[in-house]
């Protein structure tokens, strides 16, 4: 999955934003030269700072106090053509300005290494710096943020800075709250002073290719840190006690290194731990790979080896013996219970046949296959509705997705794949940020034996060659120059990934980061539903993302979805061979892992993801869609607990408190929690499809809004079994009854008295439903499978 970090929101503090807008005009001359030379620089375009107009009321992004600015804000405004010709990283302007308190570019391009003036050449009372997403190259002068003792917001992520973090430079930010480096390729250690800086609450360093070890005695965390993020990194040894007691507190993702040991001691806290090589969590390295991490270092490792296979020893022959008459019982009933188990896997595999061969028949009836998505262009529709039917394409048709490029022209554009440009480590291979000859920013994704199956790739292309839907992340192209490495090359994504552009916030209001708004979060909800009712509905046989999390939901510059990490994409398991298996051997319905302990190849897993990224948007809770600890499942009961289809209030305890929304978009909110809910049912089948899901998401008032008159009749008709397929609330419900009562029966209890009684009354006009075979038209012939 991709990880760059492009962009941490734009950064403005509250409070200026409300004191700069309409002060007056412009009073000072230096001021007034400082922004005329900023804009020659940039080459700004007239529209956005026309001339002869005053800065402070017409030119956007200007703020002005009392005559002088204050702030200067270029996100969202464009050069001229000659400006795009040749940008540079020249704000020197900025000198000029002797009042300046904050400085936000995220997102427009300024290539180049931080200028080591900036530091000292800034104004005395400026406060925060925002230069995410900038294309920054180099590495960052201890004198380009040396003298800034007032910052108290610093935002670097999504770069391409590189070399060691300036510690001295760094200590000297008494002030700062707010530390995003995120997203670029350091090298060596993360200072221990960032640590101690007395006033810091949000440090975020992920996928930053930062190692070392967490500071021992000596060191404490600052008391005011609230969010860590450490994910992503080459991070080693075992966790301190200050540490421990540090991410028992505090939101903390550290996932994705090499921390050893034990972090049981972590009680109650939000910490994020997969993909380390502790030995008292779920989810973590193997050992070979831990093993090999740190011999590699010359690091000491303490965690389990993998040993040979114990051999029986000639002692234990009279123990043996002594118990022989258990263990022929032992083997009577294993052999007794394989063979019932065999009978029913036949029994199993003949019911699957004969369903296929009924489901064949019935498709010959048909008239033709399912045409391709809008988003399919030219020769690869033939393949979606062709090529879709067969289990995978041929390599002569894999070659022919997407352009074909040359090994030496992928070195190049990234700098012969310099460990500067790596951008993560994926699953499947490393990430590398890229810019082809013709200006192009790619993402080229190095797929080699050390890290994947020499086929690897081909997981990739085969899905595009069904087709290249609109809501995939855009594919360009490949190259298979050499025998044992294959590279993907995709477009550059502007807006990053969603774990990084949602909200990032440091607890105080008149210093938070500004998050995303409800419009753009219900857009992003409806654009995943989109790209998983392809993979689900549209797709021949029916494709298992098997990787939605916030971190794989990648939004191109105008927020739209396109959906990444596709190297797990999988076939979905037969349907009728799990359901039987099912039924016969009374499995649990309510598994998510296959038996080799990977994600489930089964398009409800994917809804179970979704529902918890649904949640994430709604709550405004980082990390929560890509994790799936002890913590994370507590935090899961008490936050469904608040969601009711019949006390719309109770949302209040959960929704993110930095959203502004009015009425209808609370109800909005509302049903997006309550369609999470739905997706969340621990029982598998009660779970609804993704087509259903979309549609509650394209209509979201209509989740919690009625016809008057209608509601009794309309509950009655939603409570018979196998309710789902029928109607998506009866699937609401059963996921009320199986998650809300044991947490807060009372609760509960109102709403089964208010079903009782027919239906709401005059006090829950707010809380109407609409019936849901309105929103979700009944399939034919479908039924409930499970008990």
């Amino acid at each position: 999955m991709m990880r760059a970090r492009a962009l941490w929101a734009a950064l403005l503090l509250a409070a200026l934003a409300a004191a700069v807008r309409g002060q007056g005009n412009l009073a000072s001359r230096a001021d007034l030269a400082g922004l005329y030379t900023l804009r020659g620089a940039l080459g700004l375009r007239a529209r956005d700072w026309p001339r002869k107009a005053d800065p402070c009321s017409a030119w956007a992004g200007v703020g002005c106090r009392g005559g002088r600015v204050v702030s200067v804000s270029l996100v969202g405004l464009r050069r001229t053509r000659l400006g795009r010709l040749a940008p540079r990283f020249d704000v020197g302007g900025l000198r000029n300005l002797s009042r300046l308190e904050s400085f936000t570019a995220a997102g427009f391009g300024l290539p180049g290494s931080i200028p080591a003036w900036l530091g000292a050449g800034l104004a005395p009372s400026f406060r925060a710096l925002d230069l995410s997403a900038c294309a920054v190259t180099g590495e960052i002068a201890a004198s380009a943020i040396a003298g800034l003792g007032n910052l108290t917001t610093l935002n670097l992520a999504g770069n391409l800075l590189s070399g060691q973090l300036p510690a001295a430079a760094l200590a000297g930010l008494p002030k700062l709250g707010a530390l995003n480096l995120s997203g670029n390729a350091f090298s060596g250690a993360l200072p221990d002073a960032v640590w101690s800086l007395p006033e810091l609450r949000v440090l975020d360093v992920s996928q930053t290719n930062l190692t070392g070890a967490l500071p021992g005695a000596g060191i404490a965390p600052s008391a005011t840190l609230q969010t860590v993020d450490l994910s992503g990194n080459l991070f080693y040894g075992t966790v301190p006690d200050t540490f421990h007691q540090l991410f028992s507190r505090v939101m903390a993702n550290i996932s994705g290194n090499y921390f050893e040991g034990k972090l049981s001691s972590v009680a109650g806290g939000n910490v994020s731990s997969e993909m380390n090589c502790f030995l008292d969590v779920a989810g973590q390295r193997s050992p070979e790979d831990c093993q090999q991490f740190y011999a590699g270092r010359g690091l000491p490792y303490d965690g389990p080896v993998a040993a040979p296979t114990p051999q029986p020893s000639p002692a234990h022959a009279p123990a043996e013996k002594k118990n022989g008459r258990n263990k022929n019982l032992k083997y009577i009933l294993i052999g007794a219970i394989g063979g019932g188990v065999l009978l029913l896997a036949v029994i199993a595999a003949v019911v699957y046949c004969i369903v296929r061969s009924r489901r064949g028949r019935s498709d010959q009836r048909e008239s033709g296959a399912p045409s391709a998505p809008s988003g399919v262009h030219g020769s690869s529709r033939a393949a979606a509705a062709t090529g879709a039917t067969q289990p995978s394409a041929s390599p002569a048709s894999l070659a022919k997705v997407g352009d074909s490029f040359a090994y030496d022209q992928l070195a190049n554009a990234t700098s012969g794949f310099a460990e500067e440009r790596i951008i993560k480590h994926g699953h499947s291979g490393d990430l590398y940020h890229g810019v082809l000859q013709d200006g192009t920013t790619v993402v080229v994704k190095r797929i080699t034996t050390r890290v994947a199956k020499k086929d690897a790739y081909t997981t990739e292309l085969d899905l595009f060659a069904k087709g290249l839907h609109e809501r995939l992340v855009p594919l360009i192209g490949h190259c298979f120059d050499k025998e044992d490495e294959k590279l993907l090359v995709y477009r550059f994504v502007r807006n990053g990934d969603l774990s990084c552009a949602l909200h990032r916030k440091t607890g105080e209001e008149e210093e938070g980061m500004q998050s995303l708004d409800w419009i753009k979060r219900l857009k992003i909800a409806t654009g995943v539903a989109e790209a998983l009712c392809y993979l689900h509905h549209e797709c021949n046989p029916p494709m298992v993302h098997r990787d939605v999390q916030a971190s794989s939901i990648l939004l191109d510059d105008k927020f739209e979805v396109r959906l990444g990490s596709l190297s797990e994409v999988c076939p979905q398991e037969g349907e009728s061979h799990q359901n039987v298996i099912t039924k016969l051997l009374r499995f649990s319905s309510t598994a998510d892992q296959s038996s080799s302990g990977s994600p489930s190849a089964s398009c409800s897993y994917d809804v179970y993801c979704f529902g918890k990224v649904l949640l994430e948007l709604v709550t405004g809770r980082l990390g929560i869609s890509a994790s799936s600890d002890g913590t994370t499942s507590d935090w899961l009961d008490n936050t469904l607990r608040y969601i009711n289809i019949y006390e719309k209030e109770l949302m209040s305890k959960i929704i993110d408190p930095t959203l502004i929304i009015d009425e209808d978009h609370l109800e909005e909110v509302w049903a997006m929690a309550i369609v999470a809910k739905s997706c969340l049912n621990p029982r598998s089948s009660k779970r609804p499809p993704m087509k259903y899901i979309l549609k509650a998401l394209e209509n979201p008032l209509k989740v919690v809004r009625e016809d008057n008159g209608s509601s009794s009749a309309r509950l009655r008709a939603t409570s018979s079994r196998g309710s789902w397929n029928a109607a998506f609330f009866g699937s609401w419900r059963h996921s009320s009854s199986e998650i809300g009562p044991s947490r807060d029966d009372n609760m509960f209890k109102r709403s089964e008295t208010i079903k009782s009684s027919g239906g709401s009354n005059g006090d829950h006009s707010s809380s109407r439903r609409r019936q849901s075979k309105e929103i979700f038209p009944e399939p034919s012939g479908s039924r409930d499978t499970e008990d």
